[in-house]
């Protein structure tokens, strides 16, 4: 939980996505880039504060998502955050062996006191 500290200290360690830095994007892109919300309890509790968690494709930079989120939900975003997750190894039920599941990539995205965004 050390994303979602209250501290104030790692707050300003979040780096500020400036307006310069949000890409402006070529139509229908951002879409491509702000696959789907990431439903998770951590993510879900993390949307009381403000921070809105992405899945995002690897190719994607910071300003990119900044740019995809100002275009599809008209909010502009404090800070954005980008965590890379390894594929998880699973056993094989009907037969010996190991699997790959794969690797994934999603978007913290930090709103300013009083923005959200609505997923349904």
């Amino acid at each position: 939980m050390a994303l979602f500290t209250t501290d104030s200290k790692k707050d300003k360690k979040a780096a500020p996505v400036r307006k310069a830095h949000a890409k402006k994007l070529i139509d229908g892109r951002a879409h491509e880039i702000i696959r789907a919300p990431w439903f998770s309890e951590k993510a879900l509790l993390a949307t009381e504060r403000g921070v809105y968690a992405f899945t995002v494709p690897a190719s994607v930079t910071k300003a990119d998502v900044a740019g995809a989120i100002k275009e599809i939900f008209k909010v502009e975003p404090r800070a954005v955050r980008i965590a890379n997750l390894p594929g998880k190894r699973k056993s094989l039920r009907t037969r010996p062996g190991f699997s790959t599941r794969a690797a994934r990539r999603k978007a913290y995205v930090y709103l300013r006191e009083g923005d959200t965004i609505q997923f349904a």
